[in-house]
């Protein structure tokens, strides 16, 4: 599939992207469901070989009979439990379903282009099966063939579950597990067979099949107030539902709450803060949390099975009140829900509805009882996506994240027009952390970079999801791109590991890893509170930002090359004391929305900005112990050695300080090619620029005003009139100790 997707690029490419995209559509996202089921499986049955050798038998756990007595279980193996990793492969089997819709477009794909390129022919006849590590040999399968293994795997996974429970006994824990593991899978089996194009249906009245595309639990919010709702869409409308928990021998019972129809309806997708009274109700709560994991981990007799249960009530809090994004559905009856959830399962649903929404579907009037009696036999999401849940029997965390995983987002690439963007970060595990994080946005580019280091504390994370998201002027979020990254502690552990991320068609992320374990740590009281940038050190600035050049200088450089080179006066004019001070204020206070405001700042305002920056340092960019020595140099007449001794005297200065300068003269250097228009030439802005980007010491013999300023701005020109200088570093090397760089199409 890499290769493929590659070659997709090139002048001559055996398979277009769009082929591509349609021959493995749901390939990698059934590798990892499959992958992660085998990674737990594996660790599952190692741990208890490792616990139990083969020539020692366990001790016989203790069970409680009817009598409240406790008995010793005669069954051996009753400590192996994999009932749960079952479960929870069946539980996302619904992969499956959009992989079957598209398997008839994506044979077509395979078969026309064996016909017409001989290139493709010769691939597709002679496919070889990974044999991961077996001594087997590979065996041959042709593309079609393999194309047709994962709906064997759906077959083959019941009868493995229906064998499975014919020898477990009734007593084992796993039973229950395994008996609902097996009606989820002949649920879904049963849907598929029911239809020739694998979605799931419940009969109309007009004979014809309203067919259910995907299902799972999302938090349905009205009037401030939110509710966890199981959603089923189907193809002509969106279900929601209120469920009753089955008590002991019955189902799960569903009520109506509400439904729209797929015809024109609207998406919006936006997010809206916290607020501090929300932040400090998020933070009791995962205190709480980390406090019963505690508890859990030390197997109080007695309080284990009481601990979990107050455990899974917290998440289930968390699950209905973390999320802040959310997706607006406006159908044109002027009906209208938001549903809120994760970015990422956000933009799967939106998907979804978006494609249905684009086939023209003609909505059939609901028989809503029916409808919603249906939803017991056609979910196939049956659990709740709680983490405490799925680990609550796990053994040990060889292969899961606990610790603090540093993740930096270099840049991205591949955008097919400009656009203003951002990179979110959501990663698994325990929600005693926030489990999210983004950049800042970008300027409206084609290449935008951030280099901006973001922070997870992680406990229990395997996977991390990423995001690009285009964002509008007036907060509307659309993503470009998306993938999921598995977690390798091995890989990542104490070294930086950078890769390249393919979210798709039209973005491509580069970003850096670095994994440090450690205990689990308690929840810090919500977000950290923003150090100020205006009037501290820049060595200090860039040291908090983790980069050379701080994000004020790169965010106002590169709205002022969008927008301001072509205007009159462009530094010399000033925008308005209040715009100024407002942005300085947000930059202090929020970047992330800093960054937004500058987008729609009137253009003097954001070189004011700028140009308050670098006054208001502490000292200048050039240091003032260099000011004698550059007035040293200002007096050499040989040309080549004053360029010489102006290099030396910037190399001497500290990183941040020397790349900053290098950074803002070839900014200036840009703005000067365009002064047949703006007006600007290399000696007006050294005019502006010199008395703040350079001073003499504060102690010694004070120089004339009048000298000082001519120094100041004599030097400034200098610099710019050198046509040598090197380009400026923006962020530290943060893969300099990684083995190779990764590129990863998911």
């Amino acid at each position: 599939m890499k290769a493929l997707r590659a070659a997709a690029g090139t002048s001559q490419p055996v398979l277009s992207s769009q082929q591509v995209q349609t021959v493995f559509y749901q390939v990698p996202e059934l590798g990892d469901l499959h992958q992660s089921f085998y990674s737990g499986f594996k660790a599952r049955l190692s741990h208890y070989f490792d616990t139990y050798p083969s020539h020692e038998q366990p001790p016989a756990p203790h069970r409680i009979n009817s009598d409240g007595a406790e008995e010793d279980a005669k069954e051996k193996g009753f400590q192996l439990t994999v009932g749960d990793l079952f479960l929870k492969l069946v539980n996302q089997i619904g992969i499956y379903g959009g992989f079957i819709e598209n398997y008839n477009d994506a044979i077509k794909v395979v078969r026309k282009c064996t016909q017409v390129d001989p290139r493709f022919r010769t691939l597709a006849e002679s496919m070889m099966c990974n044999s991961n590590g077996s001594p087997k040999p590979c065996t041959k399968y042709t593309f079609e063939a393999l194309l047709y293994k994962p709906l064997e795997r759906v077959t083959k996974t019941t009868l493995v579950l229906r064998d499975l429970l014919k020898t477990t006994p009734e007593q084992h824990q796993d039973y229950g597990a395994l008996q609902e593991a097996l009606r989820l899978s002949r649920s879904f089996l049963s849907g598929v067979n029911q239809s020739s194009q694998g979605r799931r249906g419940v009969t109309l009245t007009h004979d014809m099949r309203r067919q259910l595309i995907r299902d799972g639990f999302l938090v349905d919010e009205s009037d401030g107030v939110r509710c966890l709702r199981h959603l089923f869409l189907y193809t002509d409308l969106l279900l929601c539902t209120r469920v009753k928990p089955a008590t002991r021998g019955k189902q799960d019972q569903y009520r109506f709450s509400w439904y729209l129809p797929l015809a024109g309806l609207k998406l919006r997708c936006f997010s809206r803060d916290r607020t501090p009274e929300a932040e400090l109700r998020l933070h009791t709560i995962r205190t709480k949390m980390y406090k019963l994991n505690k508890q859990l981990q030390h197997n109080v007799k007695g309080s284990k099975a009481r601990s979990l249960k107050k455990l899974e009530q917290m998440e289930l809090l968390l699950l209905t009140h973390d999320p802040v994004y959310r997706l607006e559905l406006s159908s044109p009856s002027e009906k209208s829900h938001t549903l809120v959830a994760s970015l990422y399962e956000l933009e799967v649903w939106r998907e979804a509805i978006d494609k249905l929404t684009k086939e023209n579907v003609e909505t059939v009037p609901p028989d809503l009882l029916t409808l919603t009696s249906a939803c017991v036999k056609l979910r196939m999401t049956q659990q709740l996506p709680l983490h405490s849940s799925s680990s609550s029997s796990s053994s040990g965390k060889g292969e899961v994240l606990c610790g603090t995983l540093a993740v930096v987002v270099h840049s991205a690439s591949g955008l097919l027009q400009p656009a203003c963007v951002f990179v979110c970060l959501e990663v698994d595990g325990f929600d005693f952390y926030e489990k999210r994080a983004q950049t800042h946005s970008s300027g409206h580019t084609l290449s935008p970079q951030w280099e901006q280091e973001l922070y997870f504390q992680v406990d229990g994370a395997r996977h991390m999801r990423v995001m690009c998201v285009a964002q509008s002027d007036i907060g509307d979020s659309a993503v470009v791109g998306r993938t999921s990254l598995t977690l390798n502690p091995e890989n990542l552990c104490n070294r930086w590991r950078r890769q390249s991320l393919n979210l798709g068609p039209e973005v491509d992320v580069h970003l850096s890893l670095k994994y440090k374990p450690h205990p689990p740590d308690p929840p810090r009281p919500g977000p950290q509170q923003q150090q100020p940038v205006f009037g501290v050190p820049i060595q200090t600035v860039a040291q908090q930002e983790g980069v050379l050049v701080p994000l004020v200088v790169r965010c106002c450089v590169e709205e002022i090359e969008r927008r301001g080179m072509e205007e009159v006066g462009i530094y010399r004019i000033s925008g308005s004391t209040g715009n100024v001070n407002a942005l300085k204020s947000a930059f202090d206070s929020n970047r992330c929305e800093a960054v937004t405001r500058l987008r729609t700042a009137e253009v003097n305002a954001v070189s004011g900005v700028l140009k308050l920056y670098f006054r208001e340092l502490p000292e200048p960019l050039l240091p003032p112990e260099l000011f004698q020595s550059l007035v040293h140099t200002l007096d050499m007449t040989d040309k080549h050695e004053q360029l010489s001794s102006l290099l030396s005297v910037l190399q001497s200065c500290p990183d941040a300080n020397r790349n900053t300068f290098l950074f803002l003269l070839h900014h200036l250097r840009r703005v000067s090619a365009r002064q047949e228009v703006n007006k600007m030439s290399l000696l007006n802005l050294a005019t502006v620029f010199g008395p703040s980007l350079l001073r003499p010491p504060e102690a010694g013999a004070r120089v004339d005003i009048s000298q000082e300023v001519v120094v100041q701005v004599q030097v400034v020109f200098c610099y710019l009139q050198c046509s040598s200088l090197s380009e400026a570093q923006i962020s530290l090397p943060h893969d300099a100790d990684a083995e190779e760089d990764e590129t990863t199409h998911l």
